[in-house]
């Protein structure tokens, strides 16, 4: 067994200035430019956990929040909140920030899934996660939860095969 890691071992950050090449014709940056930075600073924090390389398996639900402007600088964040046999779920959180005004927003987050793989592409064992606070507590629990939901939407498990899901999918009764 590989020897367990802790969140902050993959953490990353990342800086990136909005340009005009990045922007939309109303100078907000592009939905898939954001996109774009948040699988490279999430790879890059997956690999750091499993030391290998690794391949983007799936995004959950991304909003987006807040305007980023031409000229704002992005801030993207990411480490791996939960392991499990080859797949690795990491957390990257986005804000931008105007320098000139100083206004920092979250614009964004979401929770990225990648596999580590070896030199044939067939998934290879990463090392498991070891929570240090409490934030990381509970990321980590509710991680498997995240995990049967994307397996059950994927159609690669059924609801009975989601325990950890079973209060979504059970009708709840009031005392009376």
């Amino acid at each position: 067994m590989l020897a367990p890691k802790k969140p902050n071992d993959s953490f990353t950050v990342m800086n990136e200035m909005i340009l005009p090449n990045d922007t939309n014709v109303l100078n907000n940056l592009m939905g898939g430019r954001l996109l774009h930075f948040m699988d490279i600073c999430a790879a890059i924090a997956a690999q750091k956990h499993s030391g290998r390389v690794v391949v983007t398996a799936s995004v959950d639900s991304v909003s987006f929040k807040e305007p980023v402007k031409l000229g704002d600088v992005v801030t993207l964040e990411a480490w791996v909140t939960r392991a499990f046999t080859s797949s690795m779920e990491v957390f990257i959180r986005v804000t931008c920030e105007n320098i000139p005004t100083r206004r920092k927003v979250k614009c964004n987050e979401a929770y990225y899934t990648f596999v580590a793989v070896d030199q044939l592409g067939t998934p290879i064992a990463v090392p498991p996660i070891q929570p240090e606070t409490e934030e990381d507590q509970h990321r980590f629990e509710d991680a498997l939860k995240r995990r049967q939901l994307r397996l059950l939407i994927a159609g690669k498990i059924k609801p009975e095969d989601a325990p950890e899901l079973k209060e979504l999918f059970s009708p709840k009764t009031e005392n009376l």
